[in-house]
C-alpha cells in the first residue's frame, strides 16, 4: 500500500521549484493533492502533470498572505476529501533583503508575511479540519538560513526561524489531539528557478561545503516530506529535519581544510 493512500494533501508554493516535484511525489504516494500557488497557470501546470501520471489533483490558486484566500483554499480541500496533510512550502526572499542598515520596512514586512504569516494562516484553517478527522500531519518547509547567520537575507532568515518556532508551537498545542507538525530545513537545492536566485559561484561554494558527492534536488526534499507525512513518522513530532547534505554539521573551515589536505597529499606524492 502507498504510504499516503486515501489521504488528501494541501501543498502551497506548488507551481515550481521544490513544490512541483513534491506535489508529484505526494500523488505518487497515493494522496489526493490540492495544488496551490499564487500563480494560477503554474498551479494548473502542476495539477496537469499529476493527472497525466495517473494521480488525482485539483489546482487552487491562492495568496497565502491573505486569510480569505487561505480559507477558500482549505474549503476546496474539504470538498476534495478533507485535509489530512498540509505542506507549507510557499515562501521566498526579496532581492532588496540584503542587510539590516539598508532594510526597508516594507521588505521586512512582506518577507515576514509570505514566509511566516502564510504558514500560520494555513495551519489556522487546516488544523480544525484535521482535528475533525482525528488528526493529521503538517510539514513546514523552513530553511538552513534559519539555523545560522547569513551574509545577506536577514529578513528571510528571521522569517524562516519563525517557521521553526511555529512548528514547535503547533505540535505543543495540538499534538495530544493527533496533530503532528515537523519542519524541514533544506540546504541549497538545485531546481529550474535557482539561477534566478543564486549565482554560479555561490552554487560552487555550496558544493565544496556539503558532505555528499552531489548537490541536493527537489526530490530529496520531497522524500523527506513523504516520510514525515506518513505513518512511518507517527512518533516524530515538533522536530526540525535538516536536508542539506551535511552543510551545517561541520566546522566553518571545512572546505579550506579539505583543500589544504589535498595540496599536502599532492606535495607528498611528488616528493
Amino acid at each position: 500500500m502507498k504510504p499516503l493512500e486515501g489521504k488528501t494533501a494541501i501543498i502551497t508554493g506548488a507551481g515550481g521549484g521544490i513544490g512541483r516535484p513534491t506535489a508529484r511525489m505526494l500523488a505518487d504516494a497515493g494522496a489526493r493533492v490540492v495544488v496551490s500557488d499564487i500563480r494560477e497557470d503554474a498551479a494548473n501546470a502542476t495539477r496537469d502533470q499529476i493527472i497525466e501520471r495517473g494521480g488525482t489533483a485539483v489546482a487552487v490558486p491562492a495568496d497565502i498572505t491573505r486569510e480569505p484566500e487561505v480559507r477558500e483554499l482549505v474549503a476546496a480541500a474539504k470538498g476534495f476529501g478533507g485535509v489530512d496533510v498540509l505542506v507549507n512550502n510557499g515562501g521566498g526572499s526579496l532581492a532588496r533583503d540584503q542587510d539590516i542598515i539598508s532594510m526597508e520596512v516594507d521588505v521586512w514586512d512582506a518577507t515576514m508575511a509570505l514566509n511566516a504569516r502564510g504558514p500560520m494562516l494555513c495551519c489556522k484553517h487546516a488544523i480544525p479540519e484535521m482535528l475533525g478527522r482525528g488528526g493529521g500531519a503538517i510539514v513546514n518547509i523552513s530553511s538552513g538560513a534559519a539555523l545560522s547567520g547569513q551574509l545577506g537575507i536577514p529578513a528571510y532568515s528571521a522569517a524562516k526561524a519563525a517557521v521553526i518556532a511555529l512548528t514547535r508551537s503547533v505540535a505543543t498545542l495540538y499534538g495530544q489531539q493527533g496533530i503532528r507538525c515537523n519542519a524541514i530545513t533544506p540546504g541549497l537545492i538545485l531546481h529550474e528557478r535557482l539561477a534566478e536566485i543564486f549565482p554560479v559561484e555561490q552554487i560552487e561554494i555550496d558544493a565544496e561545503n556539503i558532505l555528499t558527492p552531489r548537490p541536493g534536488t527537489p526530490e530529496d526534499i520531497a522524500a523527506a516530506v513523504i516520510f514525515l507525512a506518513s505513518a512511518q513518522a507517527r512518533f516524530i513530532n515538533a522536530q526540525v529535519l535538516p536536508v542539506d547534505g551535511g552543510l551545517l554539521a561541520h566546522t566553518p573551515t571545512y572546505a579550506q581544510t579539505r583543500a589544504m589536505g589535498s595540496r599536502r597529499l599532492e606535495v607528498k606524492e611528488r616528493s
